[in-house]
């Protein structure tokens, strides 16, 4: 039987081999099938591996949030500009030109035309919906709807 620190050597060689993109999945679990060890071993570096997979996936994530902020932040200079250029535009009654690197133009939006709703809608312009909400109650008090039926919860291992 292998050592701890062998074990852990092992299972950092499998750490690596999870980063690799042309390894596949069934080659991971046969070199973790291979690996000697206790099951309660094996389990706790399962954890570690899987603990530093969702400590890199929460990196990533914030990443992307933070990346997303400054998406938005040029998207909204590039709107704040576009709305200026246009205003001017209108406001000197100059609404079509062309320079040598663009043409400029104000035209109206194509597709359908917005809708507001004011008041009461009358029931021929209305549609039945679902209410699953209901469904749900009723099944869950033990009616049998022949229409509908509650899936079976599934199962999932946590780590905390």
């Amino acid at each position: 039987m292998s050592n701890l620190y062998e074990l852990t050597n092992n299972y950092d060689t499998v750490l690596n081999m999870l980063y690799e993109e042309n390894i596949d999945e069934q080659m991971i679990l046969d070199t973790l099938e291979g690996i000697e060890g206790e099951i309660e071993d094996k389990a706790d570096n399962y954890a570690k591996i899987i603990k530093e997979l969702l400590g890199d996936a929460k990196k990533i994530k914030e990443e992307k949030q933070r990346l997303d902020v400054r998406q938005k932040s040029f998207e909204n200079r590039a709107k704040f500009l576009k709305d200026n250029l246009q205003n001017t535009m209108k406001e000197i009654g100059k609404t079509k030109f062309k320079t040598e690197l663009f043409s400029f133009s104000i035209a109206k939006n194509g597709g359908k035309q917005g809708l507001t709703i004011d008041g009461d809608v009358p029931d021929s312009f209305k549609k039945l919906e679902t209410d699953k909400d209901k469904i749900r109650e009723a099944l869950e008090e033990g009616q049998e709807l022949p229409f509908a039926h509650l899936e079976p919860r599934g199962e999932s291992l946590r780590i905390r």
